[in-house]
């Protein structure tokens, strides 16, 4: 299981590149594909707050009042936890 987990985390990276391009380029179809990934991915690896941002990020794109403007603190949420699992993933090696 570790390794799988580990997998996921490795993965993170390149999510959070792809999530910036889509902001970057304000694709929202992208960027709600991207959280509907990462919504149902976070949380079968053990990572509910990654899933549960993912899934508030997800519902508010679908909304096409929310400018991508108004979805950046949301967008930067997602991308914090995202970033600290990563970190996680460096830091419980340290302690062995």
């Amino acid at each position: 299981m570790r390794d799988i987990v580990t997998f996921f985390v490795n993965d993170l990276n390149d999510r959070v590149s792809a999530i910036g391009a889509a902001v970057d380029s304000d694709d929202r179809a992208r960027l709600r594909t991207l959280a509907h990934q990462l919504k149902g991915a976070a949380g079968g690896y053990g990572f509910p707050t990654i899933g549960v941002a993912a899934a508030t990020l997800e519902r508010e794109l679908l909304s096409d009042e929310a400018s991508m403007a108004a979805l950046h603190d949301k967008v930067e949420d997602l991308l914090q936890l995202c970033r600290a699992a990563m970190g996680s993933k460096y830091d419980s090696k340290k302690s062995r």
